[in-house]
């Protein structure tokens, strides 16, 4: 079954639900957010009785939103303890300590980080939310001069963030100090089927414009990255599957190779992939096949087959988050035909209400390898050119 929830939906994945007869759960949320006529939509009650029947249900979640519904609503069930496992990443970071022991990792309450020695600190690091989405509170401190500006804006943008997702989703009562890890940085999409195996259904590279950027503005998938990482990949994500214990279980994992050609996790997001439906519908747009679909039917990509003719072409996904440094208040327009016509190929855009979440909207792209400034161009662009002020 499957869980529809705020802030987007996309209209492939209302499309792929309907024309398959997904189930649907019909929560009061699921039920304003557009499905379309003829939408398999099942009673809360009667997806409790299905979970109830299964040692390992397959769900899948478009937002951590549903969550909290999974966690009042399924507490007879180990899927609660299993999210945890994942969303929590604290408790992530303690379950893959034998795989990864030399990794610094350590809690802080939000009252306390002003406290914190700066002794204790193993500069470089980066700082998150212990529960978080969305690169939202997420900071690098490079030195120790840098500590005290990061304190205050993480109060800054705890105030204007704090009523956006529910506490499942995002909590800033408590952050987690971890090691920098540097080198290349990698989104997966995956799915661990009935009997634990994991399927990867997406690669892509995540670019950042500086050494201190930690945005999510730019993810791109070609031929070279899926067929280079994949079977690495696929051992990585097994390894750690094997810990949790999780079947019929999707996520969307983040995750750096250092220096020394060593896989390091990033963090794994629990019974979805990449958010906003995105990394998702990339793979459809890109390359074909429909990760929610295989997911449901429990099928593999074919990636020889899938990526035939792919030589020499990228697909990108253009977070258009708000880097203006302007008061969303102060803005009135953002301009998306000039933003359109900085690209080869737009396959799609999504414009969001900026007004409402911290994003302009999301750009699905494909550019030839060899013009791969147009998306540099974008990654280093503060977006201020696109927008009209007061």
């Amino acid at each position: 079954m499957f869980f529809v929830d705020k802030p987007y939906i996309s209209n492939f994945l209302k499309k792929t639900v309907r024309d398959n007869a997904i189930p649907v759960v019909g929560t009061d949320i699921a039920k304003k957010l557009g499905l379309y006529s003829g939408t398999k939509i099942i009673s809360e009650d009667r997806a409790i009785e299905m979970a109830r029947k299964l040692t390992n249900p397959a769900i899948y979640t478009t937002s951590e939103n549903s969550i909290d519904w999974i966690s009042k609503h399924l507490s007879f069930s180990n899927l609660p303890e299993k999210i945890k496992l994942f969303k929590d990443k604290l408790k992530f970071r303690e379950l893959t300590k034998s795989i990864f022991p030399n990794f610094y990792f350590k809690e802080v309450r939000i009252e306390n980080l002003k406290k914190i020695e700066h002794s204790e600190l193993p500069l470089p690091f980066i700082i998150k939310p212990s529960i978080g989405f969305f690169s939202m509170g997420v900071y690098k401190v490079s030195n120790i001069e840098e500590w005290p500006g990061t304190i205050d804006s993480i109060f800054a943008e705890i105030d204007q963030i704090k009523d956006l997702y529910p506490g499942d989703v995002l909590d800033t009562s408590s952050f987690i100090i971890e090691q920098c890890i540097n080198g290349e940085e990698f989104a997966v999409d995956a799915y661990y089927n009935s009997i634990g195996e994991p399927v990867i259904l997406s690669i892509l590279k995540h670019s950042f414009s500086s050494d201190t950027d930690v945005s999510d503005r730019v993810y791109f998938s070609s031929k070279e990255i899926i067929e280079n990482n994949l079977k690495e990949f696929t051992e990585f994500a097994g390894k750690i599957g094997n810990l949790a214990g999780v079947k019929n279980f999707p996520v969307h994992i983040e995750l750096r190779r250092d220096s020394h050609g060593t896989l390091l996790p990033i963090e794994i997001n629990p019974m979805r992939f990449g958010g906003w439906c995105t990394t998702a519908d990339i793979s459809f747009l890109a390359y074909g096949f429909n990760p929610y679909l295989y997911f449901y039917s429990q099928k593999k990509p074919n990636w020889p087959e899938v990526l035939k003719e792919k030589e020499g072409k990228i697909f990108s996904i253009i977070v258009l988050d708000n880097s203006t440094g302007i008061d969303v208040e102060q803005i009135t327009s953002f301009d998306y035909e000039k933003l359109l016509s900085k690209f080869e190929n737009p396959i799609e855009l999504r414009k969001i209400d900026f007004q409402k979440y911290p994003v302009f909207g999301f750009l699905f792209t494909e550019t030839r390898e060899n013009n791969f400034i147009e998306i540099k161009n974008i990654l280093d662009s503060d977006l201020n050119e696109f927008i009209s002020i007061k």
